[in-house]
């Protein structure tokens, strides 16, 4: 059996579990977690944020109700509303760091989030993982190699897939995957001992 959280770079809501994803891998250790990028904004969705009224109302409720945070860089980051979020490159940063550590996918997740989030960072950017692997403690340059190479963008479809596969229509998702077993364990908001409860009925 594995965890297998299904999340997006860009989704606020999924910025607001971090704290709970990080408590129940913590207390379930012998479980693998397995990261999958879900594809929030691409295609026609790639638009600046100006064109998505509710960004700063759904924050403040985010906050509220996870205590996630959001800084000041990031307000910045998105206040003139040009800022494109486009899922298809953060799936691909995701590919890249869970390549060169995939038994830190979880954590990293959390920390790419916080890099948007809290620091106002591009996901589209190669210094944003650069940046993210040096303060984890991983091999920089293979990490941007990683984003940057062909494979980052196939990485990327494969979880938009497998997203779909697992039938998440939102994010963030987290199941419990055992063989063609799947049961869903928390959607959009919940805390760990809300989710150890329903892994306990399971």
């Amino acid at each position: 059996m594995k965890l297998v959280y299904v999340f997006d770079a860009y989704c606020g809501w999924s910025h607001g579990f971090s704290g709970t994803l990080r408590e129940v891998a913590a207390r379930h250790p012998e479980l693998p977690v397995e990261v999958v990028s879900g594809g929030l904004f691409t295609g026609s969705r790639q638009v600046p944020v100006r064109q998505f009224g509710y960004v700063q109302g759904a924050n403040a409720k985010i906050a509220e109700l996870t205590g996630a945070e959001f800084g000041a860089a990031y307000e910045q980051l998105i206040a003139d509303g040009s800022f494109v979020m486009d899922s298809e490159a953060a799936a691909r940063g995701v590919a890249a760091l869970r390549q060169v550590a995939p038994d830190r996918a979880a954590e990293l997740a959390a920390a790419l989030q916080a890099a948007f989030y809290v620091d106002g960072r591009s996901l589209s950017e190669a210094a944003t993982y650069r940046k993210v692997a040096e303060e984890a403690g991983l091999d920089a340059d293979a990490v941007v190699a990683a984003f940057e190479a062909p494979d980052a963008q196939t990485a990327a479809h494969a979880d938009f897939r497998r997203a779909v596969q697992l039938g998440v229509t939102g994010f963030p998702t987290l199941l419990a995957v055992d063989g063609d077993s799947v049961t869903p364990l928390a959607y959009g908001q919940a805390t760990a001992d809300e989710v150890d409860a329903r892994f306990a009925a399971h």
